[in-house]
């Protein structure tokens, strides 16, 4: 399953080549218990400068996916497919190409800044690091470059505060500080794995427009990890949408908010609260949990929660095909007839449209 989206494909008619791409990538662990189908064949194409959106609920495999491209899932877990930097491979490459790569080429802002951060270091002494890492210079010179990155990722006095550890820092100001590390060298590919969770609303519109300027000061394409659609709607330039460890729906970001072809893509944005809901409804979750990737059942993953759900659903899984012009993709066995009712209700009972499924 190769997903060719629109930006991916024109760039490569026009001879630019994907920063990363990502073919058939599957994880899995082994448990007493059986198989863990954590990642189920994922595939992407990241171009220069671009954004992509990786949305679903926990347990969908998005930071899975991630971390296996970084190469720091643990030796248990079996991965397939390919993952390509440019010209190089990172799955199956050396712990030491890996040690190389990471931080200079490619890096990641982890959900957590506190566990990403030392706490008997001081936070211009681990930037610094960040620096001397994959550069021959001083620590001068290291250190100069830590207090220029605080001023970029907005830390106020930052000559002063680069003296600082991590515990005197508020949790927004230490993701800025992890923003700040994942940049220092300039990669070619950001990827941000929930980085605002757990910050307020207004520290979290900051850390975005934060990553914004880190890439665009930068030059890095980046791959933004959430749960949340919302947070994507104004960064991304395109989105996919992961459901029990695969891709379910994949396009640009007008394509996935308003021509939404997969109930799950649906539920998500009924989910969010709408400003311009002046009836001040109730949110409307989606039923039920997701599935156990364990002895995965047959059929579709999101059909017991579907109520656009048929016969079919139960007995085949829908593959990820191209439903509109472009490389907007869909993995759903009706999504011609949510095309012509898009304004249906999604998780309430819809008669007339189970009619005319049967």
């Amino acid at each position: 399953m190769t997903l060719t989206d629109s930006p991916g494909t024109a760039g490569t008619a026009a001879g630019v080549k994907p920063v990363l791409e990502v073919r058939d990538l599957s994880v899995s662990f082994p448990t007493d218990d059986g198989l863990v189908q954590a990642v189920r064949g994922v595939s992407y194409r990241l171009m220069p400068r671009e954004v992509l959106g990786i949305v679903g609920e926990s347990g969908s495999g998005k930071s899975v996916t991630s971390l296996a491209i970084m190469g720091l899932l643990p030796r248990t877990a079996r991965i397939a497919g390919s993952a390509c930097l440019g010209d190089q491979e990172l799955i199956g490459a050396p712990y030491s190409t890996m040690q190389h790569l990471r931080g200079r080429r490619i890096s990641m802002v982890f959900q957590d800044p506190i566990s990403s951060l030392n706490p008997v270091y001081s936070i211009g002494w681990q930037l610094a690091e960040a620096v001397r890492a994959h550069h021959d210079v001083s620590k001068q010179a290291a250190a100069d470059r830590a207090v220029d990155l605080l001023q970029l990722v907005g830390i106020p006095n930052a000559k002063e505060r680069a003296s600082n550890y991590p515990h005197e820092f508020s949790g927004g100001m230490r993701q800025r500080v992890v923003i700040a590390i994942a940049i220092a060298n300039d990669p070619e590919v950001l990827i941000a794995d929930e980085p605002t969770t757990a910050l307020d609303v207004t520290v979290q519109a900051q850390i975005l427009e934060t990553l914004d300027l880190a890439r665009r000061e930068t030059n890095a394409a980046m791959v933004l990890i959430t749960h949340d659609l919302g947070v994507v709607a104004g960064v991304a330039d395109r989105v996919l949408v992961m459901y029990a460890g695969k891709p379910v729906e994949t396009g640009t970001v007008d394509e996935i908010y308003y021509s939404s072809r997969m109930p799950y893509t649906l539920g998500l944005l009924a989910s969010l609260p709408r400003l311009d809901d002046r009836k001040g409804g109730a949110l409307r979750p989606i039923p039920g949990s997701p599935p156990s990737l364990l002895n995965l059942a047959p059929g579709c993953p999101f059909s017991p929660r579907c109520t656009y759900r048929g016969d079919v659903c139960d007995e085949q899984e829908p593959e990820l095909l191209e439903v509109a012009p472009g490389g907007h993709r869909a993995a759903c066995h009706f999504s011609d007839q949510l095309e012509q009712r898009r304004e249906a209700p999604v998780l309430e009972t819809d008669a007339t449209l189970q009619e005319e499924l049967a």
